[in-house]
């Protein structure tokens, strides 16, 4: 493709997958990482700035012809405050920056988070917003996107929102807070599971997702990716221990209207541990949604197929291996 592309956040799960797939697709990438030393193996160049730094962004933005924003803090515990900062100032940074620098067309990277997982019983789609800030990721993710969209429309930029579910599959520096659900199984961490539910996508459809959202001149709008949905992490966990029957994943789950012994339970391993994973207003969510969202619009407007759950479950247990 011609001209330069600009990707932050590029070592993390999504951007080092689409880092790659666009140097296959011939693109000429520039990725943006806090620290240099955490920069991926991949030949291209990568240059430090920080999303919450203004001042960062002329220079990496100069000469590019599109942007991709993916960087972000993705965290179901820490510094709230932080998690929301580097999301919704970090937009406008970038937004500004590429509308100073010529850049029209961005592809921004936001999440069903921001679509939602309630009315339970109804399938969501683009159309949907989440009303539920029980965590600050969930809060942020909602914030940043409808500020992107704001934005776009004053500086008159051509963007395109990409929405995935959870994220799982290989090649990633680090694990997340997705991946670290099949890799902490694997550890036999959870004797039994909540049946919490949540959807799922392989991250190489992500990454083609938005390459394509890029490419496709008619693209618009947002575009949910959650192809393997309507289940729990429980059936997410039933599936693995089929394929792996020797590993530790749980078999048994625990319904959601015991819920609060698991909040607790959480409450006293992160009096030890200083982490906690799941909340009470968390987990009132989870009771009042699912994971059942439309495809559609995805597959219609961008093509997308889909790689296959049990494909999705072997590259992400492979990459703890």
């Amino acid at each position: 493709m011609d001209g330069l592309v600009v990707v932050t956040g590029a070592n993390g799960h999504i951007g080092n997958n689409l880092c790659r797939q666009l140097l296959e697709h011939g693109y000429n990438v520039r990725g943006t990482v806090r620290s240099l030393d955490k920069a991926p193996d991949l030949d291209m160049e990568f240059v430090e700035a920080d999303v919450l730094v203004a001042e960062d962004w002329d220079n990496v933005l100069q000469g590019a012809t599109g942007l991709f924003h993916l960087a972000t803090i993705y965290a179901t515990s820490g510094d709230g405050q932080l998690i929301l900062d580097t999301a919704n100032h970090g937009t406008e940074n970038l937004f500004r920056a590429a509308a100073k620098a010529g850049i029209s067309r961005i592809v921004y990277t936001s999440s069903v988070a921001a679509i939602g997982s309630s009315p339970k019983g109804v399938v969501k789609d683009e159309s949907n917003w989440n009303q539920n800030f029980s965590l600050p990721y969930t809060q942020a993710k909602t914030e940043s996107e409808r500020k992107a969209w704001k934005l776009a429309e004053e500086l008159n930029l051509d963007l395109r929102v990409i929405n995935p579910s959870g994220v799982l599959g290989g090649s990633f520096s680090r694990p997340t807070p997705s991946t670290d659900i099949i890799g902490d199984a694997m550890k036999g961490k959870y004797p039994v599971v909540p049946k919490i539910p949540l959807a799922f996508v392989h991250v190489d459809d992500v990454a083609t997702a938005h390459r394509l959202a890029y490419e496709k001149d008619e693209a618009n709008g947002r575009y949910v990716l959650a192809p393997h949905q309507g289940g729990t992490i429980h059936d997410l966990f039933k599936s693995a221990k089929k394929m792996y029957p020797k590993m530790k994943f749980p078999r048994f789950g625990i319904p959601l209207w015991m819920m609060p012994i698991v909040v607790f339970q959480d409450w006293l391993i992160g009096l030890f541990t200083g982490k906690r994973m799941i909340t009470r207003s968390a987990a009132k969510a989870f009771t009042n949604g699912d994971s059942k969202y439309s495809n559609l619009k995805a597959e219609n407007e961008l093509g997308m197929t889909w790689k296959s759950y049990e494909e999705m479950i072997q590259d992400t247990v492979e990459a703890y291996s």
